[in-house]
This record gives structure tokens, sequence and C-alpha cells, in this order.
């Protein structure tokens, strides 16, 4: 089963403050503690993966903005 973790990223990023940040993170493990234990792998893996994709964007971009791989 695929998991949307960009909903929650999303959410995360655009929250009010960090109560409403903590709230939507709380969901987040709410989800999983309800996953059947046989689940919980693949989630942990699909989760991996999204913030693997996610810091390396993250990284991308910051190259691009701050001028590329040169010493800044």
């Amino acid at each position: 089963m695929p998991y949307d973790f960009k909903k929650y990223h999303y959410r995360s990023i655009n929250a009010a403050n960090a109560q409403e940040r903590a709230a939507i993170n709380q969901e987040l493990k709410d989800l999983y503690a309800s996953l059947p234990e046989n689940e919980k792998a693949e989630f942990n893996k699909q989760l991996q993966t999204f913030l693997a994709r996610e810091m390396g964007r993250l990284k991308s971009d910051y190259e691009s903005i701050s001028g590329g791989f040169g010493d800044n």
C-alpha cells in the first residue's frame, strides 16, 4: 500500500505554528501505530525513501540558489 507522505509534508510546511505541526506529526504517528505489524516495515521503507528524496531535492534547490557547488 502506498502512503501519501507528501500530504503530511506539505501540511506541516504550511502549518500556522508549532502546535499545528506537532498535531500533524501525531497524525502520522497514529497512522503508523494503527498499522498491522506486517505493514510497518513497508511504511518505514516508504517514509525513508520519501525523506531521502525530499532532502536531495532541498539540497539541489539550495545549491541552485546559493550558486552551485562552489565554496560559498
